[in-house]
C-alpha cells in the first residue's frame, strides 16, 4: 500500500510538473509588443523582423494627418486600424476641431462628440502619441503616461510641440492629408 501511495505521488508530481512547463512558453501570440515611432529624424530604429516587401508596402500605404494649433501645423503619422479609418471618413466630410483641456500636466484631451471602434491597449505614451480614449476623447501628449488607449498617431516633428500645447486649453484642428 505504501509503494502504491508514493508511485501516485510520484505520477501526480510528474504530471504537474510537466503540465507546468508546457503553460510556461508563450505561443507567438503571446510575445510582448513594442511599439515606436521610426522617423527619419529619429534616434530610435527597429530592425525589421519582417520581409523588406512587407515594409515596403507598409510605407506606400502610410496616411498622414495634419494637426493645427493656433498658427502651428505638425504632420502625424496615422496607425492602420478601424478607429483611424473612422476617424479618417469624418476628417474628409470636413476638418475635426475640437476644444481640449491639460489633464494632469502631460496630456491635452477633447471630447470627439462621436464614438470610435476602440481597441484598447495597455500603452505607454510618449510625447507626440495621439490616442484614443474611452473611444470618445481624442487625447494628446506632451509628457508619458501608461493606461489603456487605443493608437491613432504620433507626430512626426516634435519642434515647437510642448510649446504650442503649453499649459492652458488649446483649439487642435484634424485634417488628412491625400
Amino acid at each position: 500500500m505504501k509503494r502504491i501511495c508514493i508511485l501516485l505521488t510520484e505520477l501526480i508530481l510528474i504530471f504537474c510538473v510537466s503540465a507546468c512547463a508546457a503553460s510556461v512558453r508563450p505561443s507567438e501570440s503571446e510575445a510582448p509588443q513594442t511599439y515606436m515611432n521610426e522617423s527619419a529624424d529619429s534616434p530610435y530604429k527597429i530592425e525589421s523582423t519582417t520581409a523588406e516587401k512587407d515594409d515596403e508596402t507598409k510605407r506606400e500605404t502610410t496616411v498622414k494627418m495634419n494637426v493645427q494649433i493656433g498658427d502651428k501645423n505638425f504632420m502625424a503619422t496615422l496607425e492602420d486600424n478601424a478607429a483611424v479609418r473612422e476617424f479618417i471618413g469624418m476628417m474628409k466630410k470636413a476638418p475635426v476641431t475640437l476644444e481640449m483641456r491639460d489633464y494632469s500636466g502631460f496630456e491635452k484631451v477633447g471630447v470627439l462628440g462621436k464614438t470610435l471602434p476602440a481597441d484598447d491597449r495597455q500603452t505607454m505614451t510618449v510625447p507626440g502619441d495621439i490616442v484614443l480614449y474611452n473611444g470618445n476623447q481624442i487625447v494628446m501628449f506632451y509628457g508619458s503616461n501608461l493606461w489603456s488607449y487605443t493608437r491613432l498617431a504620433h507626430i512626426d516633428d516634435l519642434t515647437g510641440w510642448n510649446d504650442s500645447l503649453g499649459s492652458n486649453s488649446i483649439t487642435a484642428v484634424f485634417t488628412v492629408e491625400e
